[in-house]
């Protein structure tokens, strides 16, 4: 089935060539360079996902995020001027899947595009066999690396591959303190150039998205160290 991507961006020339790659690489694209517009057209169609601009006339990107979240879960990439941490982690915690920073190379944009719509794929599937190798287990929550999916209680838990990797980590080293750079090393690679604090980035995130939507307390801080995930 083909995808259809929803693209928010007011400015003409971008849009218009994010428009044309997409199309090459086969997806069906809608346009608009307005945040009414764009909440407009995403509560009332299903969309595959949407590629969303944060500085927009009429209503701010995370605007239209906000509201869209409360009614359609529609994967949603941010594109996005600002490179503060602080405006990143704004943008996760409203409901991004991800988010990329202008000027960016049209390749590593279709690749988060690729990513966000293999997570949206599996997000019919609701339980894991606890007994598959290398499963590992907290709780209710439950991450298979085999299939790359966590869930909680059953309920699917959508993570980027940076998030899952992350959690995975943490996990295979329960009750082991891990140090950022411990973390950046096995999330991003010995190569990573970039904010060292993005490790607090995804950790934020995944609290978000775990410790605060199931009411628990997974992941921890260890001051002046690290993180660490307690067994129960």
């Amino acid at each position: 089935m083909e995808s259809n991507i929803l693209v928010v961006e007011d400015d003409e020339g971008l849009a218009r060539f994010i428009e044309l790659e997409l199309q090459h690489e086969g997806y069906e694209v809608t346009r608009t360079d307005n945040g009414r517009d764009a909440l407009e057209l995403a509560t009332g169609r299903d969309f595959s996902l949407i590629l969303l601009d944060i500085m927009l006339p009429k209503l701010n990107g995370l605007e239209v995020l906000r509201r869209l979240q409360q009614t359609k879960p529609t994967p949603v990439i941010l594109l996005t001027a600002r490179d503060a941490v602080m405006d990143k982690v704004a943008g996760l915690d409203a409901g991004a899947v991800d988010y990329i920073t202008k000027p960016f190379a049209i390749e590593e944009l279709l690749a988060r595009i690729r990513v966000a719509l293999k997570l949206r794929s599996h997000a019919a599937v609701k339980n894991i066999d606890t007994t598959q190798e290398g499963v590992l287990v907290w709780g209710e929550l439950v991450l298979s690396p085999q299939k790359h999916q966590v869930t909680y209680a059953g309920e699917e838990i959508i993570l980027t591959n940076r998030e899952f990797m992350m959690l995975q980590t943490l996990l295979e080293n329960k009750d082991i303190v891990l140090s950022r750079d411990t973390l950046l090393e096995r999330v991003c690679g010995f190569n990573y150039v970039g904010e060292t604090n993005v490790v607090d980035v995804y950790i934020r995130y995944l609290r978000s998205k775990i410790d605060e939507v199931y009411g628990v307390h997974m992941i921890e801080t260890v001051r002046g160290v690290g993180y660490v995930i307690k067994s129960k």
